[in-house]
């Protein structure tokens, strides 16, 4: 078994079809944000990664799709919809997805999005007992196969 992290640009990237599994973790709004939307690429490369039949794991914060007023852009919240479609256009299927790090007390409103919400306390001490109470925020956990 090896291991090895998601390269970042300028370093090498893991040889196409060598991988049985990919996972990451709250990545997929960091790849959106900023001047340069590089969602579908690392899509396309964990794609690639990938050998036939392999495993990509997405955990990411979960924003509801009827929310409306709350943009993923800036929220660090992504709809699940959103996710599904720059897997889609990758190549991949969605195998399954589970509710394990769903929080229902988040209201996926707050006024510096997922990064009010702990471990980050944005606000710092402004409601920082109510933001405890909710405690981290809503997460979609997603399983997507590379078809063989």
């Amino acid at each position: 078994m090896r291991f090895t992290t998601f390269p970042a640009a300028g370093q090498p990237v893991v040889p196409a079809g060598t991988a049985d599994l990919v996972l990451t973790f709250r990545n997929v709004h960091n790849w959106r944000e900023g001047a340069t939307d590089r969602t579908q690429a690392a899509f396309d490369q964990m794609f690639a990664m990938l050998k036939p039949g392999g495993v990509l794991g997405v955990e990411e914060h979960h924003l509801p799709e009827n929310m409306a007023g709350i943009t993923e852009a800036g929220s660090g919240y992504m709809k699940r919809s959103t996710v599904v479609a720059y897997a889609a256009r990758a190549g991949f299927r969605l195998a399954g997805e589970s509710a394990v790090n769903a929080n229902p007390r988040d209201t996926h409103d707050y006024p510096k999005g997922v990064w009010t919400l702990p471990p980050n306390y944005a606000e710092k001490d402004t409601d920082r007992a109510r933001y405890a109470a909710i405690g981290e925020s809503d997460r979609m956990t997603l399983k997507f196969v590379k078809p063989r």
